[in-house]
C-alpha cells in the first residue's frame, strides 16, 4: 500500500490537499473542494480507505480541515465516514477530527448532520 499525497490546487477547479499515510494511519483532507468530476477525484481515496480498513487494519485518524466543499464532495465525505464507522463497528480503532472556523455555522450544521447520519463520533476543533 502506498501513501497518497496531493497538493491542493485552485486552477480551473478547486481541489483539496490530501495526505493519506498508511504507515502512521493519519489521513488528512484540507483546503477547499469544488470539483467538476468529484467522483473521479475521490474514488481512489475512498478505495484507499477501504483497503486500509480491510487489509492494514491498524488505527486510523482521519482529519478534516476543509473550509469549503460543494454538494458532490459532501456525498464523498459521507462515504468516508460510513467506511470508517463500519471499520469501527468491526473493532477498528478510529478517530475523526474536524477543524473548522468558529463562525462557520453552515459547516457546524454539516458536521452535525454527518454525526447523525453515520453515528460516528467527530471531535471538533476550532481553526485559528
Amino acid at each position: 500500500m502506498k501513501d497518497i499525497i496531493i497538493k491542493g490546487s485552485r486552477d480551473s477547479y478547486i481541489i483539496p490537499s490530501v495526505n493519506f499515510n498508511y504507515r502512521n494511519g493519519i489521513c488528512e483532507l484540507s483546503g477547499e473542494s469544488f470539483l467538476e468530476e468529484t467522483a473521479k477525484f475521490y474514488s481512489p481515496l475512498l478505495e484507499w480507505i477501504r483497503e486500509y480498513t480491510t487489509k492494514v487494519q491498524k488505527p486510523i485518524v482521519f482529519i478534516f480541515k476543509l473550509t469549503y466543499f460543494n454538494t458532490s464532495t459532501s456525498k464523498c465525505i459521507l462515504d468516508f465516514l460510513h467506511i470508517l464507522k463500519k471499520y469501527e463497528d468491526n473493532g477498528g480503532d478510529v478517530v475523526v477530527n474536524w477543524h473548522y472556523y468558529e463562525d462557520d455555522v453552515d459547516m457546524q450544521d454539516d458536521i452535525e448532520d454527518y454525526i447523525i447520519d453515520t453515528g460516528i463520533k467527530i471531535n471538533l476543533f476550532i481553526l485559528d
